[in-house]
């Protein structure tokens, strides 16, 4: 069941759950993903960043609809971080059912501007828009997803102003994630309090970005008090190359057909975990 953003998340946002946003940069990967959210009877966002679109092609992007299409399960394919428009406008021709606009380091009426002009563009085609007020920090430099080296956390008054000149569909809000695994004696801490003022003022799904290796306490409060998307990234890729740095040990393999499927599985535990603690878990069955 193919959906959009708006769409997919307007469930979410209603029975008070999330969806988690998965970041795959491969074939098995997406397999994986798929298979565990059709055996959960899970929602789910198969998220793509444009460098991995670089790395994968958009032919991948027609199979993971070929996928989607036949699937029980609602499935949203959605573009992360990016702030240029071309590729913006050649995701959608790809077949992308969502985009994001990262005008997060811009100035306030710059990012309203670009966000936009991505959603005159986006609708019209059926495609729903994520934006992002606030900054997200960084673990990692070197890390695709970027993220900034000071945190600016979400002004909730800004996010009314925002969402109102913009007409997008769902908002990141920066309320002290980062991109990327914490490393050691870095604590992350959510600002739940900003987070519950913004809920209370903007009447559209808001996304928590850097979800990943955040306390599980904090991650599921917020979603009570109004996160409906929540990216996964580090977590999943961790577990599944973890998995294939000690399968790769054994020298006597070398078809992917044999390394790969229990990297699959790896994964899979850490994506189930993160499908339960969403209450992201049987939730398709509320979709029509």
């Amino acid at each position: 069941m193919l959906m959009n953003m708006k769409d997919i998340l307007a469930v979410a946002k209603e029975h008070r759950f999330a969806i988690p946003a998965f970041n795959i940069s491969d074939w098995s990967m997406f397999l994986g993903i798929m298979d565990l959210c059709e055996e959960t009877n899970s929602p789910v966002i198969i998220e793509i960043h444009p460098d991995e679109l670089s790395f994968t092609g958009p032919d991948m992007v027609v199979g993971i609809r070929e996928r989607a299409m036949k699937s029980p399960v609602p499935v949203c394919i959605h573009l992360d971080h990016c702030g240029d428009f071309g590729k913006i406008i050649y995701a959608i021709q790809c077949g992308f059912t969502s985009v994001m606009f990262d005008g997060a380091e811009l100035p306030f009426e710059e990012n309203i501007a670009g966000t936009k002009k991505v959603v005159e563009a986006a609708h019209p085609a059926n495609v729903s828009v994520e934006a992002e007020l606030g900054t997200i920090g960084s673990t990692n430099p070197a890390d695709l997803e970027g993220g900034a080296a000071k945190i600016i956390y979400t002004d909730p008054e800004d996010a009314v102003k925002f969402v109102a000149a913009t007409g997008v569909d769902t908002l990141a809000v920066a309320i002290g994630t980062c991109h990327g695994l914490y490393p050691k004696g870095m604590k992350p801490e959510l600002k739940l309090d900003i987070l519950k003022d913004i809920a209370s003022k903007v009447d559209i799904p808001l996304v928590l970005h850097g979800g990943s290796n955040n306390p599980d306490k904090e991650i599921g409060e917020s979603v009570t008090l109004g996160i409906n998307k929540i990216n996964i990234s580090s977590d999943i890729k961790a577990a599944y190359f973890k998995k294939m740095r000690e399968v790769l040990e054994d020298q006597g393999l070398r078809e992917p057909n044999e390394i790969e499927p229990p990297c699959i599985e790896a994964m899979k535990v850490v994506a189930k975990h993160k499908l339960d603690l969403f209450q992201t878990t049987g939730k398709a069955s509320l979709y029509k």
